[in-house]
């Protein structure tokens, strides 16, 4: 095991360099040779000192919901630190902390917020002990690495069954796995969710948990917002969700029903740090989306407006969001490489309803003919040929579409998450990671 001090210099001097060769921000790097050096590199430097530490983890919206919690706290006085390009495997989290060490090896900060890959939430938790624990939500995403959801949500439980009760935890009550795991624990908590929306009462199609977490059978649900969260019960054992401590707020810096989960979450944390409502909503007031998340980059003179779209919930939530926004142009960028899955037949399980509403959509990615193909049978070969336009190159689908968006329009982008960086990258010159 090497020193700590050493560690961090050769960490920072990656980091630049990695950032002079303009080959990321070196997000990942420093924490890689960290842990590499010593494997308790993140728990020696925490054990000294006073920072509070907030994790996210969840399927979907941890970086929204962690960006929102900093504004928060930034906007009231505290000092903040957060692993922001999205690097959220245990190195990223190393990486962080690194970069923001003093010259003595020491984090003087109020706080650190880590928004941490659902997967390797077990691995983070063994150096972290948090003050706040947030599960947003659990949904299939790349199925061929993580399993499904129930597999998860018991290495959650188990992860967290280690950690103290000085550890408060937030949770969405209309996820009925991320509910039941804060019921079955001791841990102080409190729930969120989402109350004042028209929802369904039939099933979704891309819903994932509508077994009884504790007893198997099927769940009656009153009201369905999307996939599997909502108002629901076991009419069998008689479990219920529990009593939501926030389910509505005065303002949402986002579009998007989904962005009001992340909002209330956001919100619950920050109360529970006795910043008040106003102090919040002023806050909320100045946030700036995440790249990828509905981030706008105008690009020769014209808006070019982002939307991360990963897996069934979140391409449907994305797509939903922007029919409600009027777009009429779309691009849709499949990739299969590692950070997406390589499993893309979760395409299949997308709503497309009112598909046939735009006048262009262009089709672009690692795969996209597998994405066009979904196109073509939900649109039938006569709208298809006229409707959709397929590249195999992202930037040539960029410079496609931008020439048919009037100047006050918006071209709107719908990438999985390799494909966000790649047309972020055309789009504005840099690359992230």
């Amino acid at each position: 095991m090497l020193p700590n001090l050493p560690l961090i210099a050769i960490g920072k001097t990656v980091s630049k360099i990695s950032q002079t060769l303009n080959r990321g921000n070196g997000s990942t790097w420093p924490g890689h040779i960290a842990l590499k050096g010593n494997k308790n590199f993140i728990k020696d430097i925490l054990a000294n000192s006073q920072t509070k530490i907030i994790i996210v983890a969840g399927t979907n919206g941890k970086t929204t919901t962690s960006g929102l919690i900093r504004t928060g706290l930034e906007k009231n006085g505290k000092s903040v630190i957060q692993n922001e390009s999205g690097a959220n495997l245990l190195n990223g989290v190393a990486s962080t902390i690194l970069l923001h060490t003093d010259a003595s090896g020491n984090l003087k900060y109020d706080y650190a917020i880590f928004e941490v890959d659902e997967n390797a939430l077990p691995q983070v938790l063994q150096q972290i002990k948090p003050s706040y624990l947030v599960l947003l939500n659990l949904f299939r995403d790349q199925l061929d690495r993580y399993g499904e959801i129930n597999v998860i949500a018991e290495k959650w439980k188990g992860a967290i069954l280690e950690l103290d009760d000085k550890t408060k935890l937030v949770l969405n009550a209309d996820d009925p796995l991320v509910a039941y795991m804060g019921m079955e624990l001791k841990h102080p908590r409190s729930f969120f969710g989402v109350d004042n929306e028209k929802g369904q009462t039939h099933e979704d199609g891309a819903a994932d948990s509508v077994s009884c977490p504790h007893c198997g059978k099927r769940l009656s649900f009153d009201k369905i917002v999307f996939s599997h969260l909502g108002k629901w019960k076991c009419t069998e054992c008689g479990l219920v969700q529990p009593k939501k401590h926030i389910a509505e707020f005065p303002y949402y810096p986002l579009a998007g029903v989904y962005n009001k989960y992340n909002t209330h979450a956001a919100a619950l944390v920050l109360k529970d740090l006795e910043i008040n409502e106003k102090q919040i909503i002023n806050a909320f007031e100045t946030f700036l989306p995440a790249f990828g998340r509905q981030e706008k980059i105008i690009y020769e003179g014209k808006t070019v407006q982002l939307f991360l779209s990963k897996n069934p919930t979140s391409f449907n939530q994305s797509f939903a969001t922007i029919k409600n926004l009027n777009a009429s142009m779309l691009l849709l960028i499949l990739n299969d490489r590692i950070p997406d899955g390589r499993d893309v037949s979760w395409i299949w399980d997308t709503d497309l309803a009112g598909l046939s509403e735009f006048k262009h959509i262009f089709v672009a990615g690692d795969r996209v003919y597998d994405m066009a193909l979904r196109l073509k049978y939900e649109l039938g070969s006569k709208l298809y040929e006229e409707k959709i336009t397929t590249f195999e190159d992202i930037k040539e689908a960029i410079e496609k579409g931008i020439n048919y968006v009037q100047k006050k329009g918006t071209f709107y982008i719908l990438p999985t998450y390799s494909a966000m960086l790649d047309a972020r990258k055309i789009l504005t010159g840099k690359k992230i990671l």
